[in-house]
């Protein structure tokens, strides 16, 4: 046997891109998205993803380039997750609640060829551009039209276009492109197919670059993982910005399923969507795990649903009674663990018979620990900090969450010395996350990174938030940490004192306004607490545990408690 050795016939480099073609193949004639009055099928979606990546490559697009993308789950954003690859470059998908400043940052760290910009988040995009250093010339723009606004768009020009700005729209690219275009394979399996930045919100960002094995990996294990039948029927709650929507672009061809696309949501559109589509699947973080079992019908009445709708949340640990309500309306949630840096959910909560026998309060709380490695996920650990062996499996002794598989990252963009700290020669990607190892070798979170909150599954670094309120004059100290809050799980909540002797002492108010004329909205505290002096150290370090304590005990972000406990400090 050891004669025989890899061939061309058994080494084509595993990519998510041939799940389009088969696709195509097998479920030709069924819906592939439907968004508002269109509806595409399989076949259709194949060829329009060819058409598209045809028309990138005769305007200089090709092997490496990065391509990004600004547009909430519109079908466009799904077709391009194929489409860009197609074309041999990288897709970067860019978080729409970004402000322009830093959408400017990320464009000109990954040196982006050519930027898709949804219509909503032109003046956005366009003030990102304008940010660019003389020296540098911006990337051009295609503009993507509402479905509303298709006929038009398919036109070379557009009425709301201006030729310096942007050179075609999304339509016209795809009907000017070839359906039978040769589409690029990758030359290996570890070539890039995709960037995207872990929070995008650091004066360093962290560009994490996934290969095509890796996204492969990924994808075909979270359909294993979490047993999704053929033809699915799948609402896109979940951004396809986060983590290209933990791979679910890629998944959903590979068994045929039904993209629901959906510009934004509350909870009414979600259910109205569910019964008229029949939808099957979602996924998103535990804010909207709150938001739908916090919603009532007209009449008062919370909502059952009429057939059980699968339900995959992760980003944040979700509490156990916000999914006990959930499973209550008739939800079958599943909880995962996953970073940008994996690519998607590689550790969920594998659901055991016996539990079906415990009080429902119970399963929730075993529900709500992150769980164990998926199949796809070599292996999964909870390392001592001081010693690096196994944490002991008792569920109490504290240690960093640390990964190895297929599915970790090939490294962080322009930053060696980031991908080094945390893919170590001991074969580890460490985390940053702190947790716990039970004694039935289920992980649960219990901490995460010092300077990192999680609202709303958004990740937000307090550093960056505290070097904005720092720079206001009357600020002589700040921290921040995360407040726990019942819709959005954490809100960021700054601690502050001012200097002797100013003449200004801003209000919590004008503290909050201040940070939301220079930050992105979801990263604006939305409590400060005002202090005589910040705890510390003996060596002057402030003490962040000591904030997190008071922070916690002030309870959600929502509670008029915060007025009485702000006004006592």
């Amino acid at each position: 046997m050891e004669q025989l050795k890899p061939s061309p016939a058994n080494s084509t480099p595993l990519t998510p891109l041939v799940f389009l073609e088969r696709a195509a193949t097998v479920y030709g004639d069924s819906p592939s998205i439907i968004y508002n009055n269109i509806t595409y099928t399989w076949s259709d979606t194949h060829h329009r993803c060819l058409q598209l990546a045809s028309s990138l490559s005769s305007i200089g697009i090709s092997r490496g380039h990065v391509v990004s993308v600004v547009s909430p789950n519109v079908p466009a954003l799904y077709e391009l997750h194929f489409a860009v690859p197609f074309a041999a470059a990288v897709l970067n998908t860019i978080n729409t609640r970004l402000d322009a400043r830093t959408v400017s940052l990320l464009l000109q760290h990954c040196q982006s060829k050519l930027v898709f910009v949804d219509f909503h988040s032109r003046a956005l995009v366009r003030e990102a551009v304008s940010l660019f250093p003389p020296d540098l010339k911006p990337p051009p723009l295609v503009l993507i039209s509402d479905d509303d606004d298709a006929a038009v768009s398919s036109q070379s020009h557009h009425p709301n276009i201006s030729d310096d700005q942007f050179f075609s729209t999304y339509e016209s690219l795809v009907a000017k492109g070839d359906p039978e275009f040769e589409w690029i394979r990758p030359r290996t399996e570890w070539d890039p197919i995709v960037l995207n930045y872990t929070s995008g919100t650091t004066m360093s960002p962290k560009g994490v670059v996934h290969c095509h094995r890796g996204i492969f990996i990924v994808a075909v294990n979270t359909l294993s993982d979490w047993s999704v039948p053929t033809q699915p029927v799948y609402l896109w709650t979940l951004p396809m910005f986060h983590s290209n929507g933990w791979c679910f672009p890629w998944a959903m061809a590979a068994v045929g399923g039904t993209n629901i696309c959906i510009r934004k949501f509350d909870a009414s559109i979600i259910f109205d969507l569910i019964r008229r589509h029949g939808v099957t699947h979602m996924c998103g973080a535990p804010v909207v795990l709150n938001m739908l079992s916090n919603y009532r019908d007209p009449d008062k009445k919370p909502l059952k649903l009429a057939k059980p709708v699968h339900l995959v949340t992760a980003g944040a640990p979700p509490p156990a009674a916000v999914l006990l309500r959930t499973e209550s309306l008739g939800f079958k949630v599943s909880h995962g663990y996953g970073l940008t840096e994996t690519g998607g959910i590689v550790v969920s909560c594998a659901w055991k018979r016996n539990w079906n026998l415990l009080p429902a309060a119970e399963k929730a709380k075993l529900k709500a620990r992150q769980g164990v490695k998926t199949t796809a996920l070599t292996e999964v650990d909870v390392l001592d900090p001081k010693s690096g062996v196994s944490a002991k499996r008792d569920g109490s002794t504290l240690g960093e969450i640390v990964l190895r598989g297929g599915c970790i990252m090939l490294g962080y963009l322009k930053d060696p010395i980031g991908t080094r700290k945390c893919m170590t020669d001991d074969g580890w990607f460490y985390t940053g996350d702190v947790g716990v190892m039970h004694s039935d070798g289920y992980l649960e979170i219990k901490d995460r990174s010092k300077d990192v909150i999680i609202s709303g599954g958004e990740n937000l670094s307090s550093v960056e938030v505290e070097s904005v309120l720092y720079s206001n004059p009357a600020v002589n100290e700040a921290a921040v940490v995360a407040r726990p809050d019942e819709f959005w799980g954490e809100t960021p909540c700054a601690f502050v004192s001012l200097k002797e002797g100013s003449k200004s002492k801003p209000t919590e108010k004008e503290m909050i306004e201040y940070c939301r004329g220079r930050l992105p909205h979801y990263m604006v505290p939305k409590t400060v607490v005002f202090m005589d002096e910040l705890p510390k150290t003996s060596t002057g370090k402030i003490q962040k545990f000591v904030l997190r304590e008071i922070a916690e005990n002030m309870g959600s972000s929502s509670s008029p408690l915060s007025r009485s406990l702000t006004s006592r400090m």
